[in-house]
């Protein structure tokens, strides 16, 4: 049996997956695995139980991962899951951009009971004029799920679309339209590009990236979207291009003080990823991620511990072993269980950043004194038996 708990609504797609194996609790301090999409989780100290965290989303700023990777607690995230519905507003935004759908709208819901309507809006009509999509330049900063739908989408629409990622991963590759471009430095996407969409993980190398100088860089009356993260972009320099009349608009879907209400700007309350379709294949994808590690001790999209991947269960025991990522530990490991007579039919070791993980099939019964000289290793955070 596995305790749960779900510290935001999870969608019942998701849930649906759990068997009876899974029961929920709603006491934290309880819970082997935590079900969670927005809530804080900062102030949150890990219960000795817990084992896993699972995001229904990409972004885990809410999560720390950090001191959680420390407790030996995998935190999980879903890349991807909510590409389609980021990528379709994403379209809408520049759609938005480029003709003032916004202000159009608004113009007419002002004009209720106005029986003239329809004879004023031929007048006002060209007050909202804009222009084309087709034909322009987009720039992509950032190929990963969610970029390279925005740039197949961009390409079906007619544009003409460069893409920069010096980390691009071959499935993106793959993914991608042959006729997008593919630029290795950024500036070029700065120098050439009508409208620039952001599509990178927050972090010290990227923040407040698009900054005075890499605006100063970009074409007069230039679109740029921010539909990743609000930090990204150094809002203040933005507000100033805007005024200054080098940016033409700023969409973004991350509403606060510094952007809302300025001439612009379109603020869209953080909608990107909500669809019923996104928040399902996230909920889905997060449940499946979070009962492989229960039952087998598998690891996929985890942002503090490494991808690893051992199958089902074989063998007559699954020892997992959380370590830091330091020489010889694995050598330590199997020279304990040899010492012991154990014969490990299956293993794997994988690393990411300072810590590592290890997964061992084994045909022998697991004594406490064998887990008792296995936890004495410098450096093992925690070790579970699977089974």
């Amino acid at each position: 049996m596995f305790k749960y708990t779900c510290l935001n609504p999870i969608s019942k797609e998701g849930l649906d997956f759990l068997t009876d194996e899974y029961v929920n609790t709603d006491n934290f301090d309880e819970a082997q695995a935590v079900l969670v999409r927005s809530a804080k989780m900062h102030d949150m100290e890990p219960g000795k139980d817990l084992l896993a965290v699972a995001r229904a989303g990409a972004g885990v700023n809410n999560i720390p991962i950090e001191k959680y990777a420390e407790h030996g607690v995998v935190v999980f995230n879903t890349p991807g899951a909510n590409a389609n519905g980021v990528k379709e507003l994403v379209i809408a935004g520049m759609l938005m951009a480029s003709r003032d759908i916004v202000g159009g709208v608004n113009w007419v819901a002002d004009q209720a009971g106005d029986a003239d309507v329809a004879a004023k809006a031929e007048k006002q009509k060209k007050q909202y004029a804009g222009n084309e999509i087709y034909g322009k330049k987009l720039g992509i900063i950032g190929l990963g799920a969610i970029g390279v739908k925005v740039a197949n989408a961009a390409m079906a629409l007619g544009m003409d679309v460069y893409g920069y990622d010096p980390f691009i991963s071959v499935e993106a590759a793959w993914n991608l339209a042959r006729d997008i471009k593919h630029i290795k430095d950024v500036d070029e996407i700065y120098k050439t590009c009508d409208y620039i969409t952001i599509h990178v993980p927050l972090t010290d190398d990227t923040k407040k990236m698009v900054n005075a100088a890499a605006i100063d860089k970009m074409k007069d009356g230039v679109v740029v979207l921010n539909f990743a993260r609000d930090m990204l972009v150094d809002e203040e320099d933005m507000i100033k291009a805007l005024a200054d009349g080098k940016v033409k608009r700023y969409v973004t879907d991350f509403p606060n003080p510094t952007t809302v209400g300025k001439d612009g700007v379109i603020v869209i309350p953080h909608l990107g990823a909500s669809t019923a379709e996104a928040e399902d294949n996230c909920a889905k994808m997060a449940v499946r991620q979070l009962m492989d590690f229960m039952e087998n001790g598998n690891i996929r999209n985890s942002v503090n511990f490494p991808n690893c991947d051992l199958g089902p269960v074989g063998g007559a025991h699954r020892v997992a072993i959380y370590h830091k990522n330091v020489k010889n530990m694995l050598g330590q490991f199997t020279a304990i269980m040899a010492a012991a007579d154990i014969n490990i039919a299956n293993m794997t070791n994988k690393s990411k950043g300072d810590f590592a993980y290890s997964l061992f099939d084994i045909e022998s019964e697991i004594t406490d004194d064998l887990l008792k000289k296995l936890e004495d290793v410098e450096g093992v955070v925690k070790i579970r038996v699977i089974k």
